[in-house]
Order: C-alpha cells, then structure tokens, then sequence
C-alpha cells in the first residue's frame, strides 16, 4: 500500500491569499516527501473558490522542481474540457520534466457550471471521455494519432513529446461506470473512491459500489485493486477536533452545492446552503479521523484491514484549514500515527488486494 497527499486548494480565509494556499501548499508537500509519502495528488475545479488547483498537471510540474522524490499526479483529469491532442503532450512533458515521477488520473467531472463554461454537455460526458481517451492512449502509447469519432476528429500527427517512464502501467480512474472501467481493463485500472465529509461509513458503500462496477464491467474473474481518500487531523484538543470537523463541513457543503445546475455564487465564492440533513459537527468529526494519534490510527487500520488497499490518499488541510494546523497533524501522523499502523499490521508495502496482471 502506497501513501498519497491529496491537495484540494480551496480558498477561503487564507491570509496569503490565494498565493498563500500555494506557498501552503508548497510546505504540505515537502513534508509529505520527507515523511515517505508515495504521491501528492492535485485536484482540477474552475471558476470557485472550492478549488485554485485549476490545472493539476501545472501544479505537478511546479512541485516537481521543489521535490526530489515523491510522484506528482493529477486527481483527476477532468477529460471531457480539455482538448485530448493538448493533454496528451502536457502529460507527456510533466513527465519528462519531473524525470518520470508523473501518475496519471483521470474521471469525467460533476460539476454542470464547469462543464457549462467549457461548453460541454455534462449528460454525454462519459461517450466524450471514452472518445478522448481512445485519442490519448494512441498518443501515449504510439505516439501517433488518427481519429475520427462522434466529437473529434484528429488528421495523422506524430508526437515529439513522449512520457519518459511506463506511465500507463498505473492509471487511477474516478469514474464508475462499467464501460469505462472495462475500456480500461488491459491497463489494470486502481479505481479511486472518496467519501469527502462523510468519511468512514460512507467511504465502505462508495467501495462496494466500485466493486458492483467492477462486476458489471466482466472484470469479477480478477482481483480489483482499490484507493481510498480520508481527511485526517492528529490533534489532542477537544475544540481544535471540532474546528477541523467544521472545515471538512466547509468543503461539503461546497461540493454538494456544485452539483447542482445553478449553484449561488458571490462572486468566484460560493455560497452554499446546509447540507442535506446536515449532521451536528461532532458526527462529522466521529465520521473522519480526527483526533490523537492512537484514535486516527486504530481507525486507519480499520480501514485498511476491511478496505485492503493499494493506495490511501490524506487530505490534511481541508477546508484552508490553518496551514500551522495541517502542518502539525500531517507531522504528527508521520512521527505518532504511521508507527503505529505498521506495529499492528506490519510495513506498509505488505498491505494491499495485488494490482491486476491483465496488462503483463
């Protein structure tokens, strides 16, 4: 099982602004390379302040001249808005750039105003990204494109740009839906699940879920390898518990509300409504791991002893949380926590379902 940092980039109070949630960003991953994380993940959203990350693949390129180690991926490529001829050299040139250390990730998007922005429509995403992908994976593979399809058409073109390392041999899919995953299946795909504010019960059924898919898309004859995303916050104080709840409440109730057709704005902000059913914080807080390091890491091994990753992405500083804080508890999980998980279930690299063989 491989450890991954997740880096949303919301804004909201930052005293930096928004160059503040970049410089936190910055040190969060830094840390993360020193601790052993595997890889730091970056979100794509436009046009809200939920997220600044509006190009992962830049963001990964910029961290890779402040990294040594750590790989640097996309959570996810959001496929149908971009133009897959561009993205192809873009992901081929952040890999050469940062020596072969790019992971690729891909979905197909929720959100409509971001999809009405680019002039997409959201109800064909899923025909669109199986389009694109066809594209891309003759770029990355063969370096040589020619297509014509329902939503693009592509003349003979031979690709300079190439990844640097087998790239394709480790694709993370956000996407359910069978034909995608069986598209994908001579890859070995490692479907990634994230349950956001509601946090352990939920990530089980969304686990379940991607199994289902897995079923219905004739891949039961093989193993599913899985990756999972929980926001975590290490802290012995009681109240700090329940701020960092709030700030995991923040981003749900900003991601639900960008679900909707028209959500409110102020502005790029967005002024979202309650949840649906909205729980108390401290059910929020009970549902993710937030507390001291004995509580997070007997709910981590939980987890993992039921969930059997590959790979486990953490969300530290959810919500712009106070990067002093985030800091803290992402140093605290690497010094008190992870001990802690390998005492019980031994190194981290023993623990997982084995990837699939179907692209050997």
């Amino acid at each position: 099982m491989k450890l991954g940092l997740f880096n949303l980039m919301s804004y909201r109070s930052n005293p930096g602004g928004v160059a503040g949630v970049v410089d936190d960003t910055r040190r969060m991953v830094r840390l993360a390379e020193d601790i052993g994380f595997d890889v730091a993940w970056f979100a794509e959203h436009h046009f809200s302040n939920y997220s600044i990350s509006v190009s992962p693949l830049m963001l990964a390129a910029h961290m890779a001249g402040q990294t040594r180690r750590i790989r640097l991926g996309a959570a996810v490529i959001v496929l149908p808005i971009y133009h897959p001829m561009r993205v192809a050299q873009e992901i081929a040139l952040l890999d050469q750039m940062s020596e072969g250390r790019a992971v690729l990730g891909l979905g197909s998007g929720y959100q409509p105003y971001e999809f009405d922005r680019y002039n997409v429509d959201i109800r064909s995403k899923t025909d669109i990204f199986l389009e694109y992908w066809d594209v891309l994976e003759q770029a990355l593979v063969t370096g040589r494109v020619r297509y014509e399809g329902k939503y693009i058409t592509v003349p003979e073109t031979v690709f300079l740009l190439r990844p640097k390392g087998d790239l394709l041999s480790e694709i993370y899919l956000t996407t359910k839906d069978p034909r995608v995953l069986a598209r994908f299946a001579q890859f070995g795909p490692i479907p990634f699940t994230t349950a956001g504010w509601r946090g352990t019960p939920a990530l089980y059924r969304l686990a379940d879920d991607f199994r289902a898919s897995w079923r219905a898309a004739g891949l039961a004859d093989r193993p599913m390898p899985l990756a999972v995303q929980q926001y975590i916050h290490v802290t012995d104080d009681k109240d700090e518990a329940i701020e960092a709840a709030e700030c995991g409440r923040f981003v749900g109730r900003i991601a639900t509300h960008l679900r909707s057709s028209e959500p409110r704005l102020k502005g790029a902000f967005v002024d979202p409504p309650p949840l649906p059913e909205e729980p108390p914080l401290s059910v929020i807080r009970d549902n993710l791991l937030i507390g001291d390091a004995h509580l997070v890491a007997e709910r981590m091994v939980a987890e993992i002893t039921r969930l059997k990753p590959v790979h486990y992405s953490i969300f530290f500083q959810f919500g712009d949380m106070p990067i002093n804080r985030a800091y803290r508890a992402l140093e605290r999980f690497g010094g008190e926590v992870l001990p802690l998980v390998e005492r019980e279930m031994g190194p981290l690299d023993t623990i997982g379902q084995p990837a699939s063989t179907a692209a050997q």
